[in-house]
């Protein structure tokens, strides 16, 4: 897969699938905007990007504040002059459920990130992906497919299922102007998610997420990565409006 000379940008890339999705693409010869709050992080991210040879723009900025997330695509377009690929990698969760009173907290708090974000990086960037027959990469979950087994956590869950039904409805808009949506839904991930959410999961679900799935086993950052290439890639021209899974068979259980 060839990306050479082509912009992309990913959010939530200053670790996890974001960081390792922005440097699998710099391999493939692209230029990259990186998005997430934490400067240090992506600062990081852009070093190891610039050592690929290929140019990272670094911007800091909190998706779930309307005023952050509105500046992305326009100081991308100012530094690289054109959008490619958008890789709508941000999310987070809180938990809440219905009867531990913390219900319309959660749901505030997870549907700016994981929806209200996206729909906004989506719409402005739409213009710009029309002119380069772009196409963009949502990053949901499993979650979005099953209820939560977790109660406390049926926000995030909720959340995924809006980002899939947004998904189809965008590549239905834009598939006259030629542009592509997909989405990517992992099972268990091997990174820092539930701790950089802070959330008050046991111990033992931490160190036995290979249990919930068929294969007995986690996937690595990079593995999700590539799924998220090829979608974005020419070799999947003909895809847009699906659902990739990526769970090592956690649906199965």
């Amino acid at each position: 897969m060839s990306f050479n000379n082509k912009v992309v940008i990913v959010t939530g890339a200053s670790s996890g699938i974001g960081a390792a999705t922005s440097l699998m693409f710099a391999k493939e010869g692209a230029d990259v905007a990186i998005v997430a709050r934490t400067q240090a992080k992506l600062a990081a991210v852009a070093k190891n990007i610039q050592a690929l040879g290929r140019r990272a723009l670094v911007i800091q900025a909190d998706l779930s504040k309307e005023a952050d997330t509105a500046t992305i695509i326009s100081k991308t377009i100012q530094h690289f002059g054109k959008l490619d690929v958008l890789v709508n990698n941000a999310g987070m969760a809180s938990q809440g459920c219905l009867l531990d009173g913390k219900a319309l907290q959660a749901y505030d708090e997870v549907m700016k990130t994981n929806v209200r974000a996206v729909v906004q990086l989506t719409s402005l960037a739409a213009p710009y992906l029309i002119q380069t027959k772009g196409n963009v990469v949502n990053i949901s979950s499993v979650a979005g497919l099953i209820p939560s087994k977790m109660t406390t956590l049926m926000f995030y869950a909720v959340s995924k299922v809006a980002l899939g039904h947004f998904t189809r409805c965008a590549a239905l808009e834009l598939a006259p102007s030629g542009v592509r949506v997909n989405s990517v839904n992992p099972g268990p991930v091997e990174n820092q998610f539930l701790t950089n959410n802070k959330l008050n999961v046991s111990d033992e679900l931490k160190s036995n997420l290979s249990d919930y799935t068929a294969l007995g086993y986690i996937a690595k950052d990079d593995e999700i990565g590539r799924v998220i290439l090829f979608l974005a890639s020419d070799k999947a021209r003909s895809i847009t409006g699906s659902t990739y899974v990526i769970d090592n068979g956690c649906l199965l259980k």
